[in-house]
């Protein structure tokens, strides 16, 4: 029995603790994705790359996707657009004309042209954050049936303005063997590889935000892991203490006392069992929300025992361990929590 004692306690230890960082990762992959959402980051990083592919860098600002983490994440959501200008007319019966020089956004109109009619404005500029390789194969091929259904014109055409997508279509053509057939299934593959390679740049890019915002949540909470794990020990020793008086009677109600000094017991006991753990180590961020009894929730500014916190080195230790856990995201976290408590999931 004392090994099933001991071995309750460990589980609870081990599910408060997954069930805080749980939730702390949560709110750590909430934040950002409202970040990339009101940001519009995934539809700029899209078109930022496929003007990048078929109208090449710009003379005077270089590439449009960044290649410094830094810009990606000032110059990208802040200072440029590269998305083309929304437009609800349905995409023409034929594609428009290949322009007969490089004008910055030239090709890009061309390829919005063909894409839009899966498109919804947000404020003036497509929201168009994923294109399908099979969608993207199909456009080409339509500007290709452009200049009259002539491949080896419209490849000419692209090598004229200096596109850097010339070259992979090149390799493509030559590759199919001039098979129209086998020449879209080879963009369809080229273009599947480049959005593979695409999405893992941008979840690097994304890593550094998910860094930058767990460090902040840690702080903001002043969430200290090893505090919080002694603190849910505690409560285990409370709850074991108050049952022991329940069972065995007065005899056992020295440590309950201790807690209670000057207080109801009743009152004592309902209040520390009503305020979890997890509770009270979020009641000491920089701004708390309390529930009385009766009346309205208030808040409270918790500023100057917040700065005690920060400031006290003994805590640090904690704060790194809350960080690094917050790192390994809420898939990682929700895996252990499945694991600890049996629950499966879905096929």
């Amino acid at each position: 029995m004392y090994q099933g004692a001991v071995l309750s306690v460990y589980v609870d230890l081990a599910l408060g603790l997954v069930v805080s960082f749980l939730l702390l990762s949560l709110l750590v992959s909430g934040v950002n994705e409202a970040f990339v959402r009101v940001l519009s980051i995934r539809s700029k990083f899209l078109w930022a790359y496929l003007r990048d592919t078929m109208d090449g860098a710009d003379d005077k600002r270089g590439s449009w996707l960044p290649a410094k983490v830094r810009d990606v994440f000032t110059a990208l959501p802040f200072l440029r657009d590269p998305r083309p200008r929304h437009s609800d007319l349905p995409a023409p019966a034929e594609a428009g004309g290949m322009p007969e020089e490089r004008t910055g956004d030239s090709m890009i109109n061309l390829l919005y042209e063909r894409v839009r009619e899966i498109d919804h404005a947000k404020r003036g500029r497509t929201s168009i954050a994923n294109i399908p390789p099979s969608r993207f194969a199909v456009a080409v091929m339509e500007l290709a049936a452009g200049q009259d259904g002539d491949v080896e014109r419209f490849l000419a055409k692209l090598k004229a303005i200096d596109s850097p997508l010339y070259g992979p279509l090149k390799g493509a053509w030559e590759t199919a063997q001039r098979d129209l057939d086998r020449f879209r299934q080879g963009i369809e593959t080229w273009f599947d590889g480049e959005m593979q390679r695409l999405s893992m740049l941008y979840k690097r890019y994304v890593k550094w935000v998910v860094a930058v915002l767990g460090l902040l949540v840690t702080l903001l909470f002043t969430m200290d892991g090893l505090e919080y794990a002694k603190t849910l020990l505690r409560d285990n020793a409370f709850r074991a203490s108050v049952t022991a008086v329940a069972e065995a009677g007065p005899d056992a109600y020295n440590e309950l006392k201790a807690r209670c000094t000057g207080e109801d017991p009743m009152r004592c006991v309902t209040e520390t069992l009503s305020r979890p753990a997890l509770v009270r180590m979020l009641g000491q961020a920089l701004v708390s929300v309390s529930i009385p009894e009766q009346g309205d929730p208030s808040v409270h500014w918790n500023g100057g025992s917040w700065w005690d916190r920060i400031s006290t080195p003994s805590h640090w230790p904690g704060f790194l361990l809350t960080y690094v856990a917050l790192l390994f995201g809420a898939p990682f976290w929700w895996d252990v929590f499945r694991r600890i408590t049996g629950i499966k999931g879905r096929r």
